[in-house]
């Protein structure tokens, strides 16, 4: 049980935050330049040298900025569903009802614009290597349903997944991959950047990214013809004419010039991010050395962006917890420790932590939606380890893992406080 006498110090003078904008001031100067042309909109230098700039660094032919990671993953999604579908009827969505493999332990973004084409997830479980999809999970949702077409693949908390062996079942099934590397820019599988693994994919730059404009993302393609047609749609898809002319739906997801300044004055940056982000993780790894824990782990093939710390307690240590929809309770239990417990720890001691995220198959929402395990498919109706006999991994690290802080602004001497904090509560 947490014993308070056993940390030496009192809470933290300022909060140590999980993740949060780092920025080096050249940013000020596109921003500036933004302002002083009065390019305020969605059109400027800035815009276009963040698509090269990012496209460069990724190693694919186009990138366009749009708005959010988000936006980006949705037209992702629309595009997919007409190459694979034709073109949709105006109110039903590119994916006309249509089945779409996806990785279930994610943020909902990476799921619900397949919702916005009128598609419907069917939710692929994961395995402990990298936290990311099955591939056998991925293996059995082709036998249970062999004509679905689209995979949308996303690399939880800068974590690649097993990236060869997703890519060969979808060209065995001639499926499309879309890959959600909101999390991920920098990393690297077999050498090679994600961002580049999908026919379409998709990066972030949100607040607490890698690196920020504060919002935005952008879509990268090696399709000329697809960047103009995503291009297009986030313009509101209006047509070459001298008047306003409009022949599809369209959308206000173009990126703001002045966003644009922020993110061309953070890319040169990234590397250095990426091996702060690593420095913490590895500190963490030894600092942790000797509890019942693991940490969020990769295969020897990738370089993580190492975005996130996490952890993850062994179930033999985990003390007894319990999540409602809203709210979580624990008892405390000599030499063991729960997410719930930490967290609540870290808090008290003004430090910033989070649960892992929930899989979306257990989100009342997405309940109705099936959910592939590597040993076959059910319905997630419970928050159980076990449901239908069959196990849940993504669920299992939900209930058994949390998130730590991963500022790359953290000291060494914040983060040996928060070690202290972690190791007291399996006192």
């Amino acid at each position: 049980m947490f014993d308070k006498t056993k940390i030496k110090f009192k809470p933290f003078n300022k909060k140590v935050w999980l993740a949060t904008p780092t920025m080096h001031g050249e940013e000020l100067k596109y921003m500036q330049d933004a302002f002083e042309k009065n390019w305020m909109s969605t059109v400027g230098e800035n815009i276009n040298e963040v698509e090269k700039m990012i496209a460069e660094k990724v190693g694919c032919k186009y990138g366009v900025a749009l708005a959010s990671g988000t936006s980006s993953l949705h037209l992702a999604i629309k595009l997919a569903g007409i190459k694979l579908y034709g073109l949709p009827d105006l109110c039903k969505g590119t994916l006309k009802r249509k089945k779409v493999f996806c990785s279930d332990l994610t943020f909902c973004a990476t799921i619900n614009p397949i919702t916005y084409e009128g598609g419907i997830p069917v939710f692929i479980d994961s395995e402990y290597e990298t936290w990311n999809m099955c591939p056998k999970a991925l293996e059995k949702a082709f036998e249970i349903y062999p004509d679905v077409k689209l995979i949308v693949l996303a690399n939880l908390y800068g974590t690649p997944a097993k990236i060869d062996e997703i890519r060969k079942i979808a060209k065995k099934y001639g499926a499309l991959i879309v890959e959600d590397a909101a999390e991920s820019l920098g990393a690297t599988y077999k050498g090679k950047q994600t961002g580049t693994f999908g026919e379409y994919n998709c990066i972030s730059f949100n607040g607490n990214k890698i690196i920020t404009g504060s919002s935005g993302g952008m879509f990268l393609t090696n399709s000329l013809e697809d960047a103009n047609k995503v291009r297009k749609w986030s313009t509101q898809a209006r047509e070459d004419a001298p008047w306003y002319q409009h022949e599809e739906i369209g959308y206000n997801y173009r990126m703001s010039n002045v966003i644009a300044g922020v993110v061309r004055g953070q890319i040169p940056y990234l590397e250095e991010h990426i091996r702060q982000k690593k420095a913490i993780y590895e500190r963490y790894k030894t600092g942790l050395a000797g509890l019942p824990i693991k940490m969020n782990s990769y295969e020897e093939c990738s370089e993580p962006n190492f975005w996130l710390s996490c952890m993850i307690i062994d179930k033999e240590a985990m003390c007894k917890q319990v999540r409602d929809e809203h709210k979580a309770l624990y008892i405390p239990e000599k030499g063991k420790s729960c997410p719930t417990e930490i967290l609540e720890r870290l808090a008290e001691y003004n430090a910033e932590g989070r649960p892992i995220w929930k899989p979306l198959s257990s989100e009342p929402i997405f309940r109705s939606c099936d959910i592939i395990t590597k040993d076959g498919s059910f319905r997630a109706k419970t928050n159980a380890y076990i449901a239908g006999g069959i196990e849940n991994i993504g669920l299992d690290i939900f209930e058994r893992g949390l998130c730590l802080p991963s500022d790359n602004k953290m000291t060494v001497e914040e983060q040996d406080k928060v070690i202290e904090i972690i190791r007291a509560c399996f006192e």
